[in-house]
C-alpha cells in the first residue's frame, strides 16, 4: 500500500524515529501503526531515536590495517566508562572492518550499506548496540588510506584509543612510521610542510607578528627580520617535517625520516571529541547510571 506522509510524520512523532525508518516499518506492517512502533522498538531504533539529542563526545577512535588499505575511524558513546566497554569495542572494531572491506565515500553512505555477514545496515547494528547498552551511539568520521607497494603504514593509538594515528611512508620501515605516528599523537601537527599552509593563513600570521613586533616598540626597519624569525618558530609547531623529533628533540623529524631513506606522504590524527561539546558528568553518578541498567 501506499504509504501518506502524515502516516509517516505521525509515526515519527510516536518514535522519534527517523524519516526513512518509519517508512520503511510502515510498508513493512502494511500501514499498521502501532505494529510499526512495535518493529521499531524491536529493531532498538525507537529507544535510538530518544537519545538522538545526548551529546556522545567520548568514545574510541579504532585502526585496521589489511595490506595497501588502512582505515582510521572514531565512534562515539556519551561516556568514558561505556567506551572501555567490550561490547563497544567490538562495535568499533566490527565497523573498521566493514569500512576497510567496503571503502564507503562519506559516513552517510557507510550507515545505509549492509554490515559484513549481517542482514543489518551499519545505522541499525549501531542503534541494535545503543538499546542493548543504553547510550547514544554514533559513527562520527572515518579516513581510508590507499598505499603504493614501496610505502608502509604505521599505526599508534593512545590511551587505547582517545587518540589514534595513522601515518603513510614512501619507504618500507614500519617501526618508523610507528615513531612517526606517535609524535604525531603527541605534538598535533596540522601539515606535513610549509608548502601544505595555505597563503592566507601565512599572511594572517605574518601580519599578527608584525604587530606583535610593532607593540613592543621595535624598530619598523628590523621587524621584518623579527617577523621571519617568528615565523619560523611558527611553521615549526604546526608542520610536521619541522619539528623536533619528540624521540631525539635534537633532530627534526625531516632529518630522522631522512637518514632512514624515508618520506612522509600522509597522516591522519583523530582526537575523540575534538571540537564537541564535552558532558560534564559526576563519576559517582555516571556508576550508579551504570549499575541500573
Amino acid at each position: 500500500m501506499a504509504i501518506s506522509a502524515k502516516l509517516v510524520k505521525e509515526l515519527r512523532e510516536k518514535t522519534g524515529a527517523g524519516m526513512m525508518d518509519c517508512k520503511k516499518a510502515l510498508t513493512e506492517t502494511d500501514g499498521d501503526i502501532e505494529k510499526a512502533v512495535d518493529l521499531l522498538r524491536e529493531k532498538g531504533i525507537a529507544k535510538a531515536a530518544k537519545k538522538a539529542d545526548r551529546v556522545a563526545a567520548e568514545g574510541l577512535a579504532q585502526i585496521k590495517i589489511d595490506g595497501n588499505k588502512a582505515v582510521i575511524v572514531e565512534v562515539n558513546s556519551e561516556t568514558d566508562f561505556v567506551a572501555k566497554n567490550e561490547q563497544f569495542i567490538n562495535l568499533i572494531d566490527s565497523i573498521a572492518k566493514h569500512l576497510l572491506s567496503t571503502t564507503p565515500a562519506t559516513v552517510e553512505e557507510a550507515l545505509e550499506q549492509k554490515l559484513d555477514g549481517t542482514d543489518a545496515t551499519v545505522s541499525e547494528y549501531i542503534n541494535e548496540a545503543i538499546a542493548k547498552i543504553g547510550e547514544k551511539i554514533s559513527l562520527r568520521r572515518f579516513t581510508i588510506l590507499e598505499k603504493a607497494d614501496n610505502e608502509t603504514f604505521g599505526a599508534y593509538l593512545h590511551m587505547g584509543g582517545r587518540i589514534g594515528v595513522l601515518t603513510q611512508l614512501e619507504g618500507d620501515n614500519e617501526a618508523a612510521a610507528k615513531d612517526v605516528a606517535m609524535h604525531i599523537a603527541a605534538v598535533n601537527p596540522r601539515y606535513i610542510s610549509q608548502d601544505q599552509v595555505p597563503e592566507s593563513e601565512v599572511a594572517h600570521e605574518k601580519e599578527v607578528l608584525k604587530q606583535q613586533a610593532l607593540n613592543e616598540g621595535k624598530p619598523e626597519k628590523i621587524v621584518e627580520k623579527m617577523v621571519e624569525g617568528r615565523l619560523n618558530k611558527f611553521f615549526q609547531e604546526i608542520c610536521l617535517v619541522e619539528q623536533p623529533f619528540v624521540k631525539d628533540p635534537d633532530m627534526t623529524v625531516k632529518k630522522y625520516l631522512g637518514d632512514k631513506g624515508l618520506t612522509i606522504k600522509n597522516f591522519v590524527r583523530y582526537e575523540v571529541g575534538e571540537g564537541m561539546e564535552k558532558r560534564e558528568d559526576n563519576f559517582a553518578e555516571e556508576v550508579k547510571a551504570q549499575m541500573k541498567k
